[in-house]
């Protein structure tokens, strides 16, 4: 039996809230190399939030100077954030000092920066304000020397740019 009192409060107090899409399923991912058979750059934009490597849904790079995952929308969009799935096996630390960029140069280092990601924690997932950045390419760089770069899910928050 429905009770129908609840239903109408909830509808009230509890409003549908518009997540935003997530515009990186539908484009696609490249890196600067792949580690191993199961670290390919389409892992990270599969919708999973999976942070264990071993379970085929990170992407991840050899040590390398300068690693890079690229992500293209296949269209101009302004993005408002992106949210990043940090690994939670091992090697959390890595992604400290990654950089965000946005634009549209396939070399993600003339593109605008978003943001640098912080350390992260294990398996933790955090979003970064774009503020609305406008471009194709949504680029994740790790500088440094002997760099391994691994991301587990990459997200991409907005909609199309404004005419």
């Amino acid at each position: 039996m429905i009770n129908h009192e609840c239903m109408q409060a909830c509808e009230t107090q509890c409003p549908v809230e518009n997540i935003p899409q997530n515009l990186a399923s539908a484009g696609s991912a490249t890196q600067s190399s792949e580690y191993d058979n199961l670290g390919g750059a389409s892992n990270a934009i599969d919708r999973k939030r999976d942070p264990r490597y071993h379970s085929g849904s990170c992407s991840h790079t050899k040590a390398e100077t300068n690693p890079w995952w690229r992500l293209d929308l296949l269209g101009i969009y302004n993005v408002s954030s992106v949210s990043i799935t940090n690994r939670g096996d091992c090697c959390h630390t890595r992604i400290t000092g990654a950089e965000i960029r946005i634009g549209n140069h396939l070399d993600g280092v003339k593109s605008l920066l978003c943001a640098v990601i912080p350390e992260m924690k294990e398996g933790e997932v955090r979003e970064f304000a774009c503020g609305e950045m406008e471009g194709r390419y949504v680029t994740v760089v790790l500088p440094g020397k002997e760099k391994y770069l691994s991301l587990c899910e990459v997200e991409v928050h907005g909609g199309p740019r404004k005419e």
